[in-house]
């Protein structure tokens, strides 16, 4: 049996500063990825910086492809640095570390993609830029790795140049890596660069609202990763074509219960509202062994609420107390061997309030 409540993270830690809310009106978007080009090349502002992306719990239980939160303590790290040896105008993937299993082609690599739609809607021509990614979050999760590459690195390519865009651009530009890897959602994406809640209001033109989290109320979540594999497309592949309007009806009001909550900061009523997906867990949950016994074992253990993180197979609880939070993660992580014959790590932490940032540079 393993079970740790602290992350190992491959790279030094850094500590940021104090999470703060950002009090942000809804973030419209327009444009196209191909409209947003700058028309005037902006000179960098430093020859080197380092950013930070935090790990992200999409859906949330009824809100599939819609809600999101990040979260705190976990994600992946990008350095970025002006580099003669890179043609103008293009990124090189230098290093990747923490997989083994990522392509260094940057055309098909999360922080890659992210990295070039960023520079595109600079207008960056005159330098290349050498990229390093360190990950802290593993594949396939269910936490949203590709989406914490993507938003730490379109994050340092616009800090490497003055910060001029602004966080609906660097969600559409992170939405170029999602699309090619696990499909057009900005449930992951959107919270990573944004930090707390967001819901994900429309796709076509992107529409962001932030949803407010009181700073002074308690949030825990409980995190439980398998030692199995759940990719995205093949979990989205398992979903139902059609649903009952019965069931379409159900998951609208517990989606809605779940943003009165958040705002509230009603964890109780978030985690009835978290548990009651009755549309896509009720089909990943089989394919992820002990998944059901392990939700059972959350709520008997006194978690407010269970769900599938995003596609899996990481389980997600809340709670409003730390150490009650390690008491149910530890049965959580005892049902997955009993139940599933899985292996599991168990962690508990905070919402993260800020999203992704800058957390080291060299000025020029």
């Amino acid at each position: 049996m393993a079970i740790c409540f602290q992350i190992q993270c491959p790279v030094k830690p850094i500590t940021f500063p104090p999470s703060t809310t950002k009090k942000v009106p809804i973030f419209r978007c327009k444009a196209s990825l191909s409209t947003l080009t700058s028309t005037a090349e902006p000179e960098p502002v430093f020859t080197s910086v380092k950013s930070f992306a935090p790990a992200t719990v999409a859906n949330l239980g009824p809100g599939f492809d819609f809600l999101g939160a990040a979260v705190d303590g976990l994600g992946d790290f990008v350095s970025l640095s002006i580099d003669s040896s890179v043609r103008p105008g293009h990124v090189s993937i230098s290093e990747i570390s923490g997989s083994s299993k990522l392509s260094s082609n940057p055309l098909y690599n999360c922080a890659g993609i992210a990295a070039i739609a960023t520079m595109k809607m600079l207008n960056i021509r005159s330098v290349g830029l050498s990229l390093k990614l360190e990950k802290g979050l593993p594949l396939g999760s269910g936490l949203g790795s590709s989406a914490a590459s993507a938003a730490a690195a379109a994050v340092a390519v616009n800090e490497l140049f003055g910060a001029n865009l602004g966080v609906d651009k660097l969600v559409l530009a992170g939405l170029e890596s999602e699309r090619k890897v696990s499909g057009y959602h900005a449930d992951n994406i959107a919270p990573a660069v944004m930090g707390g809640f967001v819901l994900i209001r429309s796709y076509e033109p992107l529409e962001l609202k932030p949803l407010i989290f009181p700073e002074k109320k308690e949030l825990f979540f409980i995190l439980v990763s398998p030692e199995f594999e759940a990719p995205t497309k093949k979990m989205r592949a398992a979903l139902p074509a059609e649903i009952g309007m019965s069931h379409h009806v159900w998951n609208c009001s517990q989606a809605g219960a779940l943003v009165a909550s958040v705002l509230e900061g009603d964890v109780a009523g978030l985690g009835k509202a978290l548990s009651a997906d009755k549309i896509v867990e009720p089909k990943r949950a089989p394919l992820i062994p002990g998944m059901e016994a392990v939700k059972k074992a959350a709520m008997e253990a006194g978690a407010y609420g269970c769900t599938i993180s995003g596609a899996g197979p990481t389980a997600v609880a809340v709670i409003d107390d730390e150490e009650k939070g390690k008491e149910i993660g530890q049965r959580m992580v005892e049902t997955f061997l009993k139940d599933g014959n899985l292996r599991s790590v168990a962690m508990v932490k905070r919402l993260d309030r800020v999203g992704a940032r800058l957390v080291d540079s060299v000025p020029r």
